[in-house]
């Protein structure tokens, strides 16, 4: 039986003059999402949108860097692109980004028979006065992939999606990160508390640190040992926390801005924490909190779809902006401390890359079948019959 193959490809252009490694280096996700797959036992080939063309097999998986300098309209690169994907013999294709739909549809006009896979990342749909356009294009999709089902919600109160489009709940990444030795980490980052609780995130609105802020002032009144350590990138509400940590006593002395720091450096401060807490009020996923349960860090995170969906009962959800309850579940999760290893165990069943590679290799799997039944049926003249079977012509 010969392993299902799926191209997965990347529309946005890598920058002029990087190499494939730095490339890899640049985009950790389009190899992350390649060798999730891969580990199922699926075959995977990953086509990137370039001006200089490369081929690469990295851990058994092709790279095909494709030149597109030279294709000056959406049509003339669905053209390159379908001829790569009929040359590799793709049975499935994997569009990262739910904003390509243009190109995605290019290359159906090309390859009506390939089953077309859309993967959301962060995406909104369209302003309304240009759905109807998008509509048309988001027929190539055969189905659509969100972290949380509920994210897909947009795109079909909008009637964007067709109604024989499958939906799939699958994160959207995974994470390398691994558990450690909880007292080395702190002697290793200065980290302490008790609770000792981490947050890794913009200081910005859609991030809520104020209502966080709140919340843990309120908690200290219960954890008199708590330390709240911050990790930041782009941090344009930083003058507005820095005074309410300055004129709260509460606040004063127990949060620490650390800014900004290198990635391999947050591993060991997940290690080093005890709770993980994020005030999000939207995400598609949430990188953070997978490095944080990947390290078994107990999450208090906000009750969003998709944090909801990846915390499943090892979670503490409170509402985004409810202080209150924020402050009650930071209470909760120190006082009834679950083990770094029953969060792990919770990872490592839902969210490794192996199991996410599962999650995959079935929706493929589904969605091959279910696009071959249908196609069956419009060509046999029968709209109802569905009892074709899978040894008509799939590479399964």
């Amino acid at each position: 039986m010969t392993a299902l193959h799926v191209a997965q490809i990347n529309f946005v252009p890598a920058p002029e003059g990087l190499g494939a490694a730095e490339v890899f280096r640049q985009w950790p996700s389009l190899v992350d999402v390649a060798e999730a797959v891969a580990s199922s036992g699926t075959r995977v080939s990953v086509i990137q949108a370039t001006t200089q063309p490369i081929h690469v097999v990295r851990g058994g998986i092709g790279y095909h860097f494709s030149d597109i300098h030279d294709t000056d309209t959406v049509a003339s690169r669905g053209r390159r692109f379908a001829q790569l994907i009929d040359q590799i013999e793709a049975d499935v294709l994997h569009v990262h980004g739910l904003d390509f739909a243009e190109d995605a549809f290019a290359i159906a006009q090309c390859l009506p028979h390939l089953p077309i896979l859309f993967q959301d990342h962060a995406n909104r749909p369209p302003r309304w006065w240009r759905r109807p356009q998008w509509r048309r294009w988001y027929r190539a999709a055969a189905g659509v992939a969100f972290t949380a089902p509920e994210l897909a919600q947009p795109f079909t109160a909008a009637g964007l999606l067709d109604p024989h489009a499958q939906v799939f709940a699958i994160p959207e990444s995974s994470c390398r990160f691994t558990r450690g030795s909880r007292a080395r980490a702190r002697a290793e980052t200065g980290l302490y508390g008790d609770p000792c609780i981490l947050w890794v995130g913009h200081l910005s609105a859609g991030k809520d640190p104020m209502t966080v802020l709140d919340g843990v002032a309120q908690a200290a009144a219960v954890l008199p040992g708590l330390k709240l350590w911050c990790v930041f990138g782009d941090a344009p509400l930083l003058p507005a926390v820095q005074r309410r940590i300055d004129r709260d006593p509460h606040l004063s002395g127990r949060v620490h801005l650390l800014g900004k720091v290198a990635h391999q450096r947050i591993e060991w401060l997940m290690r080093a924490a005890d709770l993980f807490v994020s005030g999000s009020h939207r995400e598609s996923c949430g990188y953070a909190l997978l490095e944080a349960m990947a390290c078994g860090v107990t999450p208090v995170v906000t009750d969003i779809p998709s944090f909801r969906t990846l915390t499943g009962d090892i979670g503490h959800l409170w509402p985004c902006g409810d202080a209150r309850r924020l402050a009650q579940a930071l209470v909760h999760a120190a006082t009834k401390r679950q083990s770094p290893e029953r969060v792990r165990a919770h990872f490592d069943a839902m969210l490794s890359f192996e199991a996410v590679g599962r999650q995959w290799s079935d929706a493929y799997t589904q969605l091959l079948s279910n696009h071959f039944l249908r196609r069956h049926s419009r060509e046999s003249g029968n709209p109802f019959r569905s009892d074709a079977s899978d040894e008509n012509g799939l590479r399964l």
